[in-house]
């Protein structure tokens, strides 16, 4: 097979060079230029087609923004939570990107979804490129799926995997585990390369296009938990999933980081079991399962995830440093959120926090993202430090500005209409969202500026000081 001139492409990044250097000038990564070399097209191909009509293409047919629009039939897998993120279902024709931590479980998710699918009478492939048939039934035996006729295969060659795929009824259903592990007779590189993961997935996207089939990518993920390999494949795909969670605990999450026919805010929870992934369809019980109502820095968020609220506490620990510079020291939030929750309140509010560490988590090892949880945050942080607890059945959400103004947030009322079902009274919010928040069964706290906040909060502690010292 002709060759044409190497390369060098870096395997962080996907950048290209025409020599080798010992630093990637894109991304900065060491070490991480290979040579590559790229097959040349064959004669006749499409790029030789392409090269013969240049200058002589197709009229394209341009149409207005009006008009009929149906909505992309969905493949429902059955799964809630799975639906819920993908937007109701897989979108015929759509390629889908899936990552996670090596043993989160990805392949149980796709094998009970593959399974519920094919029950339901469709066509699925499961192709697997990392472990053997054997090893796929001894898992599906052990979740109770070996009855479920999904077509399964231990393949890595694209080409084989195409041929497979055409030789039959046409699949509704494929999913490709995973997209490292593939390779391409048309790429002279090494599987798991740069080039090989882009040849890869852009045969298996292209087939998803012309067939009508969904296709499922499983991507791993890098040490710090980005999707391994070139960022033109997240570009390529029409959704980009995120399976979270803590080997710790039993829970998984999962996100949607890019979805073409959906949100991209939505979130499916999931707890392991041994008998495999269940459903979690009451998410704000599970995160405050073990909650403490009495101990001081606990404070009740409100969030919102996508259309769903969740409530989730909010740990803060405010102890005097030893140390020349205070530690901050942050778990499921944002570290530059903290500094600015932090300077406000010293700034606006005069709460001295400059020599005391600053310890803040997130219980249940969720990730919040919203701003949202800087009403709480604060309000945990004041708590810790006055060693008052915080109203048991009080809630907060608000977004706080440099001014220490609290601004609001969208959606107070389905946030206040899920903290009254688990049985909250009171909702601590901006005063600008209290009009908003009315009709509901939670009184509203409103509060324009975090200084009336802090002040509310100190005069609880003096309360609660002078009860003590009283008894």
């Amino acid at each position: 097979m002709a060759r044409l001139k190497p390369t060098f492409v870096c395997q962080a990044c996907g950048a290209v060079t025409s020599r080798w250097a010992g630093k990637c000038e894109a991304c900065g990564a060491w070490n991480a230029i290979v040579e590559e070399a790229v097959a040349a097209p064959l004669p006749g191909g499409a790029s030789s087609t392409a090269a013969r009509a240049l200058g002589r293409g197709r009229v394209v047919v341009l149409e207005g923004l009006s008009g009929a629009t149906d909505e992309a039939p969905r493949l429902v897998a059955g799964l809630g939570e799975l639906d819920r993120v993908t937007g109701g279902g897989f979108v015929h024709g759509s390629a889908l990107l899936l990552g996670g931590e090596p043993g989160i479980g990805k392949s149980t998710l796709l094998l009970q979804g593959s399974a519920a699918l094919a029950r339901a009478g469709h066509r699925v492939v499961y192709v697997s490129g990392e472990e053997a048939a054997a090893q796929v039934r001894l898992r599906a035996q052990r979740l109770g799926l070996a009855d479920a006729p999904v077509a399964l295969a231990a393949e890595t060659n694209v080409e084989d995997i195409l041929a497979t795929l055409k030789d039959g009824p046409p699949p509704r259903l494929v999913i490709i585990d995973s997209i490292q592990t593939l390779w391409t007779s048309q790429v002279e590189a090494a599987p798991g390369t740069v080039t090989q993961v882009r040849a890869a997935a852009q045969a298996m996207i292209r087939y998803a296009k012309t067939t009508g089939a969904c296709v499922i990518l499983v991507g791993h993920v890098t040490k710090d938990g980005q999707i391994a390999g070139p960022r033109v494949v997240e570009h390529m795909v029409d959704a980009v999933l995120s399976f979270e969670g803590d080997s710790g605990r039993d829970f998984r999450i999962l996100r949607a980081q890019k979805n073409r026919f959906g949100p991209t805010d939505e979130i499916g929870v999931f707890a392991m079991t041994g008998d495999g992934l269940e459903q979690v369809t009451n998410p704000s019980a599970l995160f405050l399962g073990d909650r403490e109502p009495d101990a001081p820095g606990a404070a009740v968020l409100a969030g919102l995830e996508g259309s769903r609220p969740i409530l989730v506490e909010i740990q803060a620990l405010v102890v005097p440093s030893t140390l020349g510079t205070p530690r901050r020291a942050v778990v499921g939030w944002d570290n530059a959120r903290l500094a600015m929750v932090l300077a406000v309140l010293e700034a606006r509010c005069g709460v001295r926090l400059g020599g005391h560490d600053v310890h803040l988590a997130v219980a249940g090892g969720l990730r919040i993202q919203e701003p949202a949880a800087d009403l709480a945050v604060a309000a945990a942080l004041v708590s810790s430090l006055t060693g008052a607890a915080l109203p048991v059945d009080a809630v907060f959400f608000g977004e706080i500005g440099l001014t220490g103004a609290v601004r609001p947030v969208s959606h107070p009322g389905p946030r206040l209409r899920e903290a009254a079902r688990l049985g909250f009274k009171r909702g601590v919010l901006p005063a600008a969202a209290a009009d908003a928040a009315q009709g509901t069964d939670v009184s509203i706290v409103a509060i324009p500026t975090l200084d009336v906040l802090v002040a509310r909060l100190a005069a609880r502690a003096d309360a609660a000081h002078a009860s003590r010292q009283g008894a």
